[in-house]
């Protein structure tokens, strides 16, 4: 049975919000519960972006039961992976053991905060390095480390859960499948392509969770629905190599101007129909995903979300 997650979304609601909106969804029957890790939202509509460790934190504390998850922190320029390690340890006890890392190698969105952005080449060569560190941090291990990128002379995680926190990566093509069949435990992609999960299982991760992720806009009225998905996801669509390199807000507002409401709407299921959002759903599970988390757009949205997913949807995807 495919595991159903709610999605924490830094970038469209507050600190005190996502917090609510975690304990309801627990609430409401969701399995896993993944944040995203954003120092900017991708547009300005959107309106929020705190530090989304500190909100995991609260999470882990107000939660008991749903797993919790990055989706995905990036371990190159903001944080420096051994402190990555140490952070998800913390969230890892505070949670019982119940958090994933979820890791991938950021947009120069919010990574841009502290420096220059590396080319493609070099961010994959300091992410591999990023992967090489925290594992063994995360497994218990004194570490010495000398790369390319980073130094770490001495580094040692004093407090970890019971088992050590499990590691995830996002995966777009052959490259960072591999990796992540080589260093985590996971794989995350935001793409429903079956491809990507055969490159993976071929390359060590078969038998392994797959993590998706699929946006939505649920409402009582699809026109309504439509224009809120315009408004706050337009730049959905431009896909990863546009959305890794577009510095600010502006810039995703200048590079989505043509993006027509049509043309979320036929990316994302809008409105009140239970069967389109299943089916919508259904693609990640034909695909091969064990793990599919929704994100509802819309900040003020969620609580009526998540009542409606308690009483419809879930039970539905349940099905699946």
């Amino acid at each position: 049975m495919v595991n159903i997650g709610y999605t924490l979304m830094c970038e469209q609601a507050g600190p005190k919000q996502l917090v609510d909106h975690a304990v309801r969804a627990e609430a409401a029957g969701f399995d896993h519960l993944v944040m995203s890790d954003h120092y900017y939202p991708w547009l300005e509509s959107q309106g929020h972006s705190p530090y989304a460790w500190s909100v995991l934190g609260a999470v882990a504390h107000a939660t008991s039961r749903a797993a919790l998850m990055s989706f995905v922190t990036c371990p190159i320029r903001r944080y420096h992976p051994a402190v990555v390690a140490q952070k998800a340890a913390t969230i890892g006890v505070l949670s019982d053991g119940r958090f994933t890392l979820g890791l991938g190698a950021g947009e120069n969105l919010n990574e841009h905060v502290v420096g220059g952005w590396p080319h493609v080449q070099q961010r994959h060569e300091m992410f591999e390095e990023a992967l090489q560190i925290i594992r063994p941090l995360l497994n218990g291990e004194t570490l010495t480390f000398s790369g390319n990128h980073y130094d770490v002379p001495d580094a040692y995680v004093w407090d970890r859960p019971d088992q050590p926190v499990p590691m995830a990566v996002a995966a777009s093509g052959r490259q960072s499948a591999t990796l992540a069949a080589e260093y985590a435990d996971a794989m995350v992609s935001t793409e429903p392509d079956p491809h990507l999960v055969a490159i993976y299982e071929a390359a060590g991760g078969a038998g392994r969770p797959r993590y998706g992720q699929i946006a939505i806009c649920y409402g009582p009225d699809e026109a309504e629905c439509r224009k809120i998905a315009h408004d706050q996801f337009r730049w959905f669509g431009l896909g990863w190599k546009v959305n890794a390199e577009l510095p600010g807000t502006e810039s995703f507002e200048a590079a989505s101007q043509t993006v027509r409401e049509e043309d979320v709407a036929q990316a994302i299921s809008c409105g009140p129909d239970v069967d389109r959002h299943m089916a919508a759903f259904k693609k990640y599970v034909d695909a091969g995903f064990t793990h599919v988390a929704l994100i509802q757009i819309g900040g003020d949205r969620q609580p009526m979300f998540l009542d409606w997913a308690q009483e419809q949807l879930l039970p539905r995807l349940r099905e699946l």
